[in-house]
């Protein structure tokens, strides 16, 4: 007489859910794999880039940190000095480019780096050695809008509105409304690449990055040598004058250029240095969960739009007195 064999129930899968392919289908910033609780994800970044306004404070971050590391690495006081010669214009460029790395526009490169995290190497070189090619991409679209827009500078001279320092009845001078419009448009752009990494929205490089796989690191790199358009770094503004009274465009373009490095040097090598330690664990945290890469992607751009824009449009108007914003004491 046969019996049944009865076969212990399976084991509660703890797998993955199908994949939400969102409004475009999987791409370099979606891959496919939506968050369960993506207005929780909205929301949480878009609270710690609203705080980080609050608390944020220009003078600490520009002369505590950025004047002292730009006079340690020239060796003399970086406002006192003049700038004379080419060779005196690149060191100057290169030190304040550094300096110049925890500004408050320069805060967004985190989120530029953030999709780069990660590896399958097995070994720590083999991870650093595979995040080289994304990183030189990033510095390489960085490199050329800086150096482009250098070399406008040094055409154009000292009439752009960067050097505008006089003021309306606002209190807001054309060099303050020129950094509100360049960093309000890239924030709003972050914070639509961080939904797109969400799927709520639809990738805009999805269809270009088909061809050239390349194409998303320069569209970043890009973005953060944009930073530059609007940049009101004191000890940028030096440069940007010795430039424009230069008249030189390939000094302009090349001064503007190492600037451009200086300013995402620090972060290369912090990211190379979690990449080799820490690369493996995080790459097999977010394969075992892929929605998880999406969540960090989408919370770094969301969190550095959010900020950009609340920083650079409204809180310099709460500045100006015109509105009330929410300040901490020593951001006064």
């Amino acid at each position: 007489m046969a019996q049944t064999v009865q076969r212990p129930a399976a084991a509660p899968s703890r797998r993955e859910p199908a994949a939400d392919r969102g409004p475009g289908g999987a791409s370099f910033f979606f891959n496919g794999h939506a968050p369960r609780r993506r207005a929780l994800v909205v929301a949480v970044s878009a609270l710690f880039g609203f705080a980080l306004t609050v608390v944020w404070s220009a003078e600490f971050v520009d002369r505590t940190i950025g004047d002292n590391v730009a006079d340690t690495l020239l060796g003399h006081t970086a406002k006192g000095t003049p700038i004379t010669g080419v060779l005196a214009g690149l060191a100057f460029a290169l030190a304040t480019g550094v300096a110049g790395t925890f500004t408050a526009c320069n805060i967004a490169v985190f989120s530029a780096l953030a999709p780069l995290t990660g590896g399958p190497s097995a070994s720590r070189r083999g991870r650093m050695a595979a995040a080289l090619r994304p990183l030189s991409r990033l510095a390489l679209g960085a490199v050329v809008v800086a150096a482009a827009y250098g070399m406008v500078a040094a055409v154009a001279g000292t009439g752009m509105p960067q050097f505008d320092q006089g003021q309306d009845g606002s209190g807001l001078s054309g060099r303050l409304v020129q950094a509100m419009v360049v960093y309000g448009l890239i924030g709003l752009l972050m914070t639509y690449l961080g939904l797109a990494a969400l799927g709520v929205v639809r990738d805009p490089l999805a269809k270009v990055s088909q061809r050239f796989p390349d194409a998303p690191m320069l569209f970043m790199g890009g973005l953060i040598g944009a930073f530059l358009v609007g940049r009101p770094f004191p000890l940028f503004r030096r440069l940007f004058h010795d430039a424009a009274e230069s008249h030189n465009p390939l000094y302009g373009a090349a001064v503007f250029a190492l600037q451009s490095v200086g300013n995402i040097a620090v972060m290369a090598v912090v990211f190379l240095v979690v990449t080799g330690f820490f690369g493996d664990r995080l790459h097999r945290w977010t394969t075992r969960r892929p929605s998880r890469a999406s969540a960090l992607m989408a919370a770094a751009f969301i969190a550095a739009g959010v900020f950009m824009v609340l920083y650079w449009d409204v809180r310099i108007l709460a500045r100006r007195d015109l509105i009330w914003y929410p300040m901490a004491p020593w951001a006064m």
